[in-house]
């Protein structure tokens, strides 16, 4: 937790450094241990603040460079104590790895007790008061690198070179940055032995499993679990991305939680013997190690599953091989194979093509060729502009890419794809509680709907609860951000998911109260109203829908949304040239609220300005009637609230293959030149409350860019197709019976 922690000091500095900024000057000499000693000791004769929060949080850093260290232990435990509110298991942690360093020195200070000593007498002493949770609070903010409070001590310093003098806030800031750096210094040296021999003292760890499976391979996996007696339910997570720091990390939170912590690889990870296969065998693999755990003798027979992104995936694939001991599943960004990568609606993105080699290379992970960006940013731009074939990105890049071929072979949401997830009625198998965390601005919110979707179609009494906020993809690992994607998040959002995980696992396993968020299935943050509200359906967030139809606007660079279709007629051209290379730079934006629009290859439309705050909560549609000249395209449609200051904020697209817009799994051919319809669902949701003056936007793109597969609607194998097959350009018309719906909400 120490980030989190960090980020509070700078804010309290600031307002210190307002408060401060008629006080008086101290001498400032150097950054050495005995003139930063000065320096603290001068601040201190002078420092003080009315907050007693910010006066404890910033005398005991003083104090401890100032060789204070008994007045630091007391400080820290004041500061301990007032943050507790009457509640000493909410602050036991903060501030502990400080305490034990203050304490080592004061032990020492005497000479007689060598200061390595003295650390380890105060660490045993500190941490073993510590539960397990205020323990792991403990390594985890001893886990921060040094190195970045390092670099803000030579920024800190750089910044006042030459100086002789300092004002006070100046003043608490360098100490603040020497020491925090002088304290880890020390930890970082001297915690791990002290760390590893107060888990041996907690937890039972085995990080040498292998798991058999029926088909005679390993799976390699990893158990943490309290030293209790009594038999215990499991958290399993199981994972691609083999990284044993991690997994253990992941085991240990759980085990400290008070469950038997398992982590397990996709088998050809880790200490696992073979070849690496991404999605293809991971659900019965899953079930082996789920049926290993419920058979050993500390286990009580109950596996709750947990994780995201692929992770996530990894449970859905094993509740599709119904494994007894599999009681729940608590999922997060959720990817769907075949759903949402690496193909959407049906078209393939480039960004999953070095996923591949990432987790495929090597038994951990190839960060070396998966972080080269040059390279495949030189990838994407070699085979657009060379118009070859989507199949050809391999020979383009020189090095064989089988699975993403695979993949290729599989445009269709065919049996290949449905045998890794459950499918149709297979949903209707699996009753048991799952949470299903997700964001707005999450790349696999779209996985996460399609099976809370389906869980509750085929299965209409699932217990499947979801939680959308204004989340990021890693957003459960990272903890929620103040700002995301330029977006400035709603105080209410910034809830600690992680939390919220093992609250709803006590719910489940152990009969504890049901977390407070968790009032209906559908649990939703509405950005911009700073609150948030519950749906039984993802239709129930809204009370009604606004039909808009596109209109044109002759002679206008943006289009009318409005509600009365337009006057009869030809309707709204769009032209795309897919011989066109000259935008081979082109890249999207970044973030989701920019000062611009991105039409490239696309059509905006506009509403007026509203007139009064609306909310818009739930699953935008269409309805596009149209006659185009080929056989088929991609389609993006993005939602956008134009806001009054002129910024454009990205609510939800969708985005399709024609060919695929009515059935997935079977793809049906355009008739070119006659009129036909396009109905579309988009895969994400959103809730933002849209304030007056704001207007709505919708972007129409028919997509040609270096990062997705290209459809040049000749009717073949979109992968085989190449710039020879452009001809002449796509050229489509909108027809005035075209509309899109918006979710309107309570």
């Amino acid at each position: 937790m120490l980030r989190p922690i960090l980020l509070v000091l700078v804010s309290l500095l600031v307002a210190t450094s307002t408060a401060l900024a008629q006080e008086p000057t101290v001498p400032f000499v150097d950054t050495n241990a005995p003139a930063m000693a000065k320096l603290a000791a001068d601040v201190l004769a002078v420092y003080r603040d009315e907050d007693r929060d910010r006066d404890l949080n910033t005398r005991f850093r003083l104090q401890m460079v100032a060789g204070r260290h008994a007045d630091a232990v007391a400080s820290i435990r004041a500061l301990r104590e007032l943050r507790s509110g009457g509640n000493p298991s909410r602050t036991a942690s903060l501030f502990v790895h400080y305490e034990i360093v203050a304490s080592a020195r004061e032990r020492a200070s005497g000479g007689q007790v060598p200061f390595d000593d003295a650390f380890a007498e105060a660490f045993r002493e500190l941490a073993g008061r510590l539960d397990d949770r205020a323990a792991y609070q403990l390594a985890f903010a001893l886990g921060t690198n040094p190195a970045r409070f390092e670099a803000d001590l030579a920024a800190a310093t750089e910044k006042h070179r030459g100086r002789t003098s300092l004002p006070l806030a100046d003043a608490i800031e360098l100490v603040r940055a020497y020491q925090v750096c002088d304290a880890f210094r020390g930890l970082s040296r001297l915690s791990p032995p002290q760390l590893a021999a107060d888990d041996a003292r907690r937890y039972v760890i085995d990080r040498g499993v292998l798991v058999a499976t029926s088909d005679g391979a390993q799976i390699a996996a990893m158990v943490y679990r309290p030293r209790v007696d009594a038999k215990q339910a499991t958290l399993l997570e199981f994972t691609i991305y083999a990284v044993d720091e991690w997994a253990m990390n992941d085991a240990k939170k759980c085990a400290a939680y008070g469950y038997a912590g398992v982590v397990a690889y996709t088998r050809g990870k880790g200490r696992s013997p073979g070849p690496v296969v991404p999605y293809e065998r991971d659900g019965d693999d899953a079930r082996a190690v789920i049926e290993w755990i419920a058979r050993q003798p500390w286990s009580d027979g109950r596996v709750g599953m947990y994780g995201g992104s692929y992770n996530s995936f990894a449970q859905w694939a094993a509740a599709k091989k119904l494994p007894k001991a599999l009681k729940c599943l608590q999922t997060s960004a959720s990817a769907a194979p075949g759903i949402d990568v690496p193909m959407q609606g049906n078209i393939f993105m480039n960004f999953l093509y070095p996923w591949v080699p990432y987790v495929t290379n090597v038994k951990a992970l190839d960060d070396a060729t998966y972080g080269d960006r040059a390279r495949w940013e030189k990838l994407n731009r070699s085979w657009y502009a060379s118009g070859r074939a989507y199949r050809d990105l391999d020979q383009i890049d020189g090095t064989p890419n089988p699975v993403f071929r695979r993949w290729l072979d599989h445009p269709g949401y065919d049996a290949y794809w449905q045998a890794m997830i459950p499918y149709r009625n297979e949903f209707a198998t699996i009753d048991i509680p799952v949470l299903s965390t997700s964001g707005y601005f999450d790349g696999a919110l779209v996985g996460a709907l399609y099976y809370f979707t389906e869980h509750t179609r085929y299965l209409p009494r699932a217990d499947h609860t979801l939680v959308i906020g204004p989340f990021e993809h890693f957003t459960m690992q990272t903890g929620v951000s103040r700002n995301v994607q330029g977006y400035d998040v709603d105080p209410v959002a910034t809830i600690d998911l992680q939390e919220l995980r093992f609250a709803w696992f006590d719910h489940v396993l152990k009969g504890a109260p049901k977390p407070e968020l968790l009032k209906d299935r559908v649990n939703y943050q509405v950005m911009g109203a700073n609150v948030w509200k519950h749906a039984q359906t993802l239709e129930g967030m809204e009370r009604a829908r606004r039909r808009l139809f596109l209109v044109e606007e002759h002679g206008a660079a943006t289009k009318r949304l409005a509600e009365r279709q337009g006057p009869a007629g030809e309707g709204v051209p769009q032209t795309v040239d897919f011989a066109e290379r000259r935008d081979s730079d082109y890249a999207s934006a970044v973030l989701s609220v920019t000062k611009t629009l991105d039409t490239h290859n696309g059509i905006a439309f506009a509403t007026e300005p509203l007139k009064e705050a609306t909310e818009i909560s739930g699953v935008f549609s269409g309805q596009f009637d149209f006659v185009v000249n080929k056989k088929d395209f991609d389609v993006t449609v993005t939602l956008y609230e134009q806001l009054p200051t002129g910024e454009y904020f990205q609510l939800a697209f969708h985005m399709g293959r024609a060919s695929y817009a009515k059935d997935r799994t079977k793809r049906v051919l355009l008739t070119p030149n006659r009129p036909q319809r396009l109905a579309f669902r988009s895969e994400r949701v959103t809730s933002r409350l849209v304030q007056p003056g704001s207007r709505i936007v919708v972007v129409v793109t028919i997509n040609r860019q270096p990062d997705l597969q290209i459809n040049y609607g000749t009717g073949r194998d979109v992968s085989a197709e190449t710039i020879a097959d452009a001809k002449v350009p796509l050229a489509i018309r909108w027809l005035p019976s075209s509309w899109i719906e918006l979710p309107v909400g309570k």
